[in-house]
């Protein structure tokens, strides 16, 4: 079996299994039967958003470092040394600043992590034309084929990305290599920080039967229960499982269950197409019906993708509103405007008057609010001689996002994204990772 070093790059052949690479010294090696037989791959950057931050002020690289707004914010992610405090993602900073006192809050800087981001995007598409982004710092690369560009493996051209990145612009990256998408994912986040693992063929089964399943990309504490709640609490409890009572467990999602926990994920890498849609959702930490709860939720959602909007300089004339019931019904409703919008304001007039109409009973695991019917600004936000609040909005949010962009997110913000509702924990009630996200975890 041959060992590749992921510091020097020597590929060598090793009958036993070396400790270090014999050419260099380090221990980082890449030693798999299948390594040069799979090629789908998932990169994730570590910690990216502090990772920047820690490159960009060297005196910050021995402290806890998260980054997030005021004490009424919440954590936007954090380096790996706040999260031996017990500081994660999504966590109301009063908590984190709880657990870990010593640690240096900094507040984000979205253009900044966005330049970085391209450029960690455009180095994926140096190796492979088939990457199909998740979110800012994260992607899934198909490297089928690359062996005669590249004169490497898949394997051993994920290594010499993973040291390019570090090198040309300081930070660093995970990689999973596999034959599947969730797979890849999977193996990415096995060896955090600067990892590199594999999950062949031959063993994803015996390697997913103990796992929590929970550990499926997607999975929410909500859907983790209901399944445990049907006796499935590891991920080889599903493989012999009747479809339809996953059915009646996880909805559509069951058979993607059984067939993820035999290892099966026919799913193809899709490559950046023409945007349809921004959006933004989150999964509750736990199950909610009240109007009053899931408003400012709701208000919450429409300033992100608002945000997005604007950043993507798009504007969007039909508003989704997207529910998820606690038993993974998936419920949407859609409003066409006059015109098109980027403002949050019309968003939320929009999608909390479909809202109103859905609390009527039912518990709902999942929120999210998306614009299609997509335009350029241009065409957006005039209002008419019977609309003169759409100018004056307008102006209103163009003097808020001024403000923010120069004093920080938290400087400034509507009431209603202040009334947290007294049953969730915390601030933003994420579990699953958005894939549109800006609160990186990796």
């Amino acid at each position: 079996m041959r060992s590749l070093c992921r510091d020097c790059l020597h590929d060598h052949e090793a009958h036993a299994a070396p400790r270090r690479c014999p050419a260099c010294g380090s221990p980082r090696l890449i030693r798999h039967e299948e390594r040069d037989t799979l090629s789908l791959a998932h990169i994730d950057c570590d910690a990216f958003y502090a990772t920047i931050e820690k490159r960009d002020d060297p005196s910050l690289q021995d402290k806890p470092l998260i980054i997030g707004g005021g004490k009424r914010g919440v954590v936007s992610t954090c380096c790996y040394i706040a999260r031996t405090y017990g500081v994660r993602s999504a966590m109301p900073m009063f908590k984190a600043l709880k657990a870990c006192p010593e640690a240096v809050v900094v507040k984000p800087d979205m253009a900044k992590y966005v330049a970085v981001g391209r450029q960690v995007r455009q180095m994926m598409r140096d190796l492979t034309p088939l990457v199909e982004p998740l979110s800012i710092d994260e992607a899934f690369l198909d490297l089928s084929g690359t062996e005669r560009l590249h004169h490497a493996s898949p394997a051993a051209t994920l290594a010499r990305f993973a040291l390019r990145v570090e090198n040309e612009l300081g930070i660093t990256v995970s990689v999973g290599l596999s034959y599947a998408k969730v797979l890849a994912k999977v193996a990415s986040d096995l060896d955090k920080p600067r990892g590199f693992s594999i999950i062949g063929r031959g063993e994803a089964v015996s390697f997913l039967a103990d796992k929590p399943v929970g550990l499926i990309p997607g999975m929410g504490p909500a859907g983790v229960a209901k399944l445990a709640e049907g006796g499935f609490r590891l991920i080889g409890d599903l493989r012999e499982a009747p479809v339809d009572k996953l059915f009646r467990l996880a909805g559509k999602d069951g058979p993607r269950l059984k067939n993820l926990a035999n290892g099966i994920d026919p799913r193809k890498v899709t490559p950046d197409r023409e945007t349809k849609s921004v959006s933004s959702e989150t999964t509750l930490d736990v199950d909610l019906a009240g109007f009053d709860e899931l408003e400012p939720i709701l208000w919450r959602l429409c300033e992100k993708t608002s945000k997005r909007l604007k950043a993507q300089e798009l504007a969007g004339r039909t508003i989704t509103l997207k529910l998820k019931t606690a038993d993974f019904h998936t419920v949407t409703r859609a409003a066409r405007l006059p015109e098109p919008t980027q403002l949050a304001a019309r968003l939320f007039a929009a999608g909390r008057d479909l809202l109103k109409r859905e609390c009527n009973g039912p518990l709902y695991r999942l929120i999210g609010i998306g614009a299609s019917d997509l335009s350029p600004p241009s065409e957006a936000d005039h209002g008419d001689l019977a609309d003169t609040a759409t100018p004056r909005l307008k102006a209103m949010e163009g003097a808020l996002d001024a403000l923010r962009a120069r004093f920080g997110e938290e400087a400034i913000g509507r009431g209603l994204s202040l009334r947290l509702p007294q049953r969730r924990s915390g601030d933003a009630a994420t579990s699953r990772k958005d894939p549109e996200a800006e609160d990186p975890d990796g």
